[in-house]
């Protein structure tokens, strides 16, 4: 069954699918939810078990996955734990564990564009996303499938099952919906939006209920990618709101920025400039791809490089509050390496 996110409100209540009221009422002024969410099989819970089974780390550990590159924006392999230094809002910290390799599970979110600027390239993006998926997961590794258009629909939930996944990708399907549910409520006493606002593409919400939603409930390696023209049009929430999620979640974003040209006339289109933020925030990168196969497909095949070549390493912060502040984190190289990882983290307290 396909899932719809919805979002709720206290004074009104409007859901994105078909499913009941009163399934939304108790769990009314609370932040944007997954409707309909089933519960895993027993079967998928034993083995992300096992395959989370090498995370048992201390709580307080902080957990690093980066990328190494030299001048040129190739990677750079084999550096050992002495070649690097962190940094906690200045402070130095130590090195509790390092790999040079990661062969952790995968835990990996697609995000894809349905709106109506994607049209003409919804195809291609299917197509080589499913190749990209058919290379990357391995054994141990979930990935899920989430659509945003006018509405967010989850169109396939964890699963280690390329075919499944391929099938998933495969439903995505143009929705520019009008302007009927132009009036989505504010949430938290925020203002409601206008029946004039224009409607389409719920970028910023998708990104922010992929990760709270999806990827802040499971642990170790995680990062989505996005694949959009970085156009927001209709969302409740801000890019500072998904960047939020994303950080909390400690999911790296990647965005494959596809534009159809022809789409937008002579002004263009800017969604760029807000997802270099979120990328830069979450240790990703922007790849910009236009509307080309080839390019498409090379910017997968880089990610599938960066997700299999990064370093992992896990400090204990010399600040143990946990009282919910954002904590500036830096690595350096010893040498003139750039170093792609996360600018920092919340430290949030233990979840129950």
């Amino acid at each position: 069954m396909r899932k719809v996110f919805a979002f709720l409100s206290v004074t009104r209540l409007l859901c994105l699918g078909s499913l009941a009221a009163a399934t939304f009422l108790a769990a009314a002024q609370q932040l944007p939810t997954l409707a309909g969410q089933d519960q895993p099989s027993s079967s998928q819970s034993q083995t992300r078990d096992d395959a989370m089974s090498t995370l048992k780390v201390n709580v307080d550990v902080v957990q690093l996955f980066f990328n190494v590159k030299d001048k040129k924006g190739g990677l750079i392999p084999n550096l050992t734990k002495n070649d690097f230094q962190i940094f906690e809002d200045g402070k130095p910290q130590t090195i509790k564990y390092y790999a040079a390799e990661s062969n952790l599970p995968l835990t990996l979110g697609i995000l894809i564009d349905a709106s109506g600027s994607q049209e003409r390239v919804l195809p291609m993006e299917k197509e080589v996303g499913g190749a990209f998926l058919s290379e990357i997961l391995r054994e141990k590794d979930l990935a899920f499938v989430l659509s945003f258009d006018v509405n967010v629909d989850l169109l396939q939930d964890f699963t280690n099952s390329v075919s499944t996944l391929k099938t998933a990708l495969n439903r995505a399907k143009i929705n520019t919906g009008g302007s009927a549910a132009s009036v989505i409520p504010g949430m938290g006493g925020g203002p409601v939006p206008t029946a004039g606002n224009q409607r389409g593409t719920l970028l910023y919400d998708a990104i922010y209920l992929a990760s709270h939603d999806e990827l802040a409930h499971e642990v170790g390696r995680k990062a989505m990618i996005i694949l959009t023209d970085g156009e927001d049009f209709g969302s409740q929430l801000t890019i500072k709101d998904a960047i939020e999620a994303a950080q909390k979640a400690d999911s790296i974003c990647y965005v494959l920025l596809i534009a159809d040209r022809g789409f937008y006339g002579f002004g263009g289109y800017s969604g760029d400039r807000e997802m270099k933020k979120l990328a830069e925030e979450t240790g990703g990168r922007v790849i910009n791809v236009g509307n080309k196969f080839d390019k498409l497909k090379e910017a997968f095949d880089q990610i599938a490089l960066e997700l299999r070549s990064q370093y992992n390493v896990g400090y204990t912060p010399t600040n143990s509050a946990r009282d919910g502040t954002f904590r500036k984190v830096d690595i350096r190289a010893k040498k003139d390496y750039k170093i792609q990882a996360r600018t920092g983290y919340y430290a949030l307290g233990r979840r129950q």
